[in-house]
């Protein structure tokens, strides 16, 4: 018994290693091809029109709500201290620091990680991949690159409209439901809010760009076993990234935000 659970745990670790190994050498390849072959720009845009412009009503949702939310039981604890002028510095700085990045990250993960691994998936296993090497057009300078290259890009964008819809859910909850007086609100976000929060936010939204695209492309571009290995790829591919995503943002908030 005690042997075989060694054997296991073995395994999945020397299969780890591999994986990342496998990941690594493909970010090493595509950053060769990204600084080597011309970029292809039209497939960026088209890219960040997928990735982001699509996901732009589900970002807005999830901000608008999350800050709801957030006021909603801020609300309840700060007025047992009668505190209650603290809501909105929370709700801001909460949201750009850590809430807005971090669930447009995994809303994103989901909708366009899932389809980048689904379409290049597929792709592999139709053996299209192959057909544009035969065609002398490099897969990576092709498919990967904008990918990736767009996630970094437009996903700052989509946290900053994240963050917006976010304070301005938390301004609907105060001032509507518990009835605040809205001038205190706004004055204590632009007395505690810095600009290096707004920043750290933002670069937070970049990695996880960089992180879901990335991962996406990886596990599409190394889909087997037909159908069957689609669905495989695009769930790791989900669930990798969303736990890269918390993972990263741990050490991202003890870089940014030490000395803040």
């Amino acid at each position: 018994m005690v042997l075989t659970f060694f054997s296991f745990v073995g395994k999945q670790v020397i299969a780890t290693c591999n994986a990342f190994g496998d990941y690594v050498l493909f970010l090493v390849t595509a950053g060769k091809v990204l600084f080597t072959y011309p970029l292809k720009m039209r497939k960026v845009f088209v890219q960040m029109e997928r990735i982001g412009v699509k996901s732009f009503p589900i970002a807005v949702l999830t901000g608008m709500f999350a800050g709801a939310v957030l006021a909603l039981q801020t609300y309840y604890g700060f007025s047992k201290f009668g505190t209650e002028n603290m809501i909105g510095p929370i709700v801001a700085l909460t949201l750009t620091r850590e809430l807005g990045p971090v669930l447009t990250g995994l809303m994103v993960a989901g909708r366009s990680g899932s389809g980048i691994a689904a379409e290049i998936g597929t792709m592999k296993i139709t053996e299209q991949v192959d057909a544009l090497e035969t065609l002398c057009v490099n897969p990576f300078q092709y498919l990967i690159c904008p990918r990736i290259l767009a996630g970094i890009i437009i996903m700052p964008f989509l946290t900053i409209f994240a963050m917006m819809f976010g304070v301005l859910g938390g301004y609907i909850v105060c001032t509507y439901y518990f009835h605040l007086n809205p001038i205190v609100y706004i004055e204590g976000i632009s007395d505690f809010l810095k600009s290096d929060d707004i920043t750290g936010g933002l670069i937070k939204s970049s990695v996880f760009g960089f992180i879901l695209t990335s991962i996406g492309s990886y596990k599409g571009y190394s889909t087997r076993g037909g159908a069957k290995g689609v669905g495989v790829a695009t769930t790791k591919a989900v669930v990798i990234s969303s736990i890269l995503i918390l993972i990263s943002n741990y050490f991202l908030a003890m870089l940014l935000f030490e000395n803040v």
